[in-house]
């Protein structure tokens, strides 16, 4: 089975591309460094030919709020048309654990412009909606620094392996279209705040976690279990301690 992933020489892409053809698919890696562009169009109609899924795992260069959305929109729109042309029978795409509940944040506003151009193409799909990866946690730091603090909500979170979603992606690429959102989770809960403090500790990063019950994630105010996933969500097995540990 042809399998073409869109953002394939990312972190989750290229895990994924490896999965994928050591199970004897053919996974063809698509993103600007190999000639394909989805903002553009360049090179969609190539990587294409022949291909019965398309897994998107593309991410937007900049997070601010009209430059996320129209790389969403645009390159969500370019490529669902190339994949009709194609006759592309799967469509999967890799988005955020709660997305629907973070509508105050421009990141998250773009996803889920994203997920409703996905729904309304005719084309079959499946949503992966993973809750934040473990190396996502220094961005998520960076993102609510001031100075040398951080200030965190003492908010719930089951962080997950990057490696784990990217084995929960291939095997929903090569399964039935569900035409709905499939979730993956780690096994632990944290408190966000918590959970920053353990890994700049680890890294030996001096900043200060300072718990905000008001502060803002990516531009939205939380409750306790906006990024906690539902109860039907795969539970993935490896630990953030035991990642954490690796990194040393």
């Amino acid at each position: 089975m042809k399998v073409v992933v869109i953002g394939g020489t990312g972190l989750i892409g290229s895990k994924l591309v490896a999965k994928l053809n050591e199970h004897g698919h053919e996974a063809v890696p698509a993103a600007p460094n190999t000639g394909v562009n989805t903002l553009t169009g360049e090179g969609l109609a190539e990587v294409l030919d022949g291909a019965s899924v398309v897994v998107d795992v593309s991410n937007s260069p900049s997070f601010a709020d009209d430059a996320v959305m129209e790389f969403f929109r645009i390159s969500t729109t370019n490529l669902l048309k190339a994949e009709a042309d194609a006759g592309v029978t799967h469509h999967v795409a890799l988005s955020v654990v709660g997305t629907e509940r973070l509508q105050e944040s421009g990141y998250f506003r773009a996803k889920q412009a994203q997920e409703g151009l996905i729904k309304d193409s005719g084309i079959p799909y499946s949503i992966v909606h993973a809750t934040q990866f473990f190396e996502f946690m220094k961005g998520i730091a960076d993102s609510a620094t001031d100075g040398d603090t951080v200030r965190l909500a003492p908010i719930k979170i089951r962080p997950v392996y990057s490696d784990d979603v990217a084995a929960v992606v291939g095997r929903t690429a090569v399964g039935t279209p569900v035409n709905g959102v499939v979730e993956v989770a780690g096994p632990d809960v944290f408190q966000l705040d918590e959970l920053i403090r353990k890994g700049l500790a680890a890294k030996n990063d001096p900043r200060t976690v300072v718990t905000d019950e008001h502060a803002p994630y990516f531009g939205a105010e939380l409750q306790e279990t906006t990024l906690l996933p539902g109860p039907d969500a795969h539970i993935a097995e490896t630990r953030f301690a035991d990642w954490l540990a690796q990194q040393r």
